[in-house]
């Protein structure tokens, strides 16, 4: 049994998010290369491939090593089908995600765990959050919410409006505070409501990478200071719509602070999730969660398998 079909039936049971949230970037992706494993000798393939790969956001440099690892798994067989071609591609994009291992989603031993959530505006940080805090909440843990976005106008009020919707504590700032001293008071008041979440809402500026550095610095500082260890998690929110833009700012913010995980956004409008494996190949960053759509529990977490089989798999017969 090859790869995609060993993933087949996992994927029948989890697969509506992943179907909404990729089938976009099947169709330029998974759609293209079977349509050329079935219509092209196999020496021909891996020039198509390549192509196939850049055009889907992947990247030239990620895109060359998929296609060295296929040309090494494929040898001297020249006679390969389209069942086997497409195992093949599978196990190549595999093989090059899971080079970098993800480690894991850091959970306190004692106390709260404080995931500190940065990214730009308009990458739906926000929104990504109070998705965050439901899904905690469903799992029956108690979440608090700090709202130390205090430069964005609305970004505190927005806040505070999925707060109350989903019946959950929250630590407001003010606009223009200076967004550490919202910390402290946050992370002073978990002490009297014992959280086992706590979520911080940070500015997403780059427009000066120093003064970011030096504000997310702090931000950690601080954090650190009233809770031992943390923050636990910190988590980059980035719009899958901008693509490579998504993987510079990744290495903007990897080089800023010791980023552990990504939040990939509004999934379900663009066809550019190969994005996905550029990032973790040229960065080393997972993602994390993803969302597609603007339901407060469009938000799943990521599995590659799933991932894999949502890009290439054939999903008119895969679910």
């Amino acid at each position: 049994m090859g790869l995609l079909d060993s993933i087949k039936n996992l994927f029948k049971k989890k697969s509506e998010s992943y179907i909404s949230g990729f089938t976009r970037t099947n169709d330029v992706i998974g759609k293209k290369i079977r349509f050329k494993a079935r219509n092209i000798d196999s020496k021909s393939f891996t020039e198509d491939l390549m192509v196939t790969l850049i055009e889907a956001d992947i990247g030239y440099k990620t895109s060359q090593k998929i296609v060295d690892i296929f040309v090494k798994k494929a040898g001297k067989n020249s006679d390969l089908d389209e069942k086997q071609i497409m195992d093949l591609v599978a196990d190549s994009l595999r093989e090059l995600y899971v080079s970098k291992d993800d480690g894991n989603i850091v959970y306190a031993q004692n106390g709260p765990t404080v995931n500190l959530i940065v990214g730009v505006n308009g990458s739906g940080k926000t929104t990504s959050i109070a998705k965050l805090a439901n899904r905690y909440i469903n799992e029956g843990k108690k979440v608090l919410l700090i709202a130390a976005d205090t430069f964005r106008a609305g970004a505190i009020e927005q806040l505070n409006n999925w707060a109350k919707r989903l019946n959950c504590d929250i630590v407001l700032g003010k606009e223009g505070q200076d967004p550490s001293s919202v910390l402290v008071d946050g992370l002073r008041k978990a002490k009297e409501l014992n959280p086992d979440i706590i979520l911080c809402d940070t500015a997403g500026r780059l427009q000066n990478k120093q003064n970011l550095m030096n504000e997310l610095e702090k931000m950690k500082r601080v954090i650190g200071r009233e809770i031992e260890n943390a923050p636990h998690n910190t988590w980059l929110v980035l719009d899958a719509n901008t693509g490579q833009n998504g993987l510079s700012q990744a290495a903007i913010f990897k080089e800023i602070t010791n980023l552990n995980g990504i939040i990939l956004t509004k999934m379900d409008g663009t066809s550019k999730g190969g994005i996905i494996l550029a990032i973790k190949d040229e960065t080393g960053i997972p993602v994390r969660y993803f969302t597609s759509g603007e339901n407060i529990e469009a938000i799943e977490e990521f599995d590659f398998e799933m991932y894999l089989y949502s890009i290439i798999g054939d999903l008119s017969n895969g679910s």
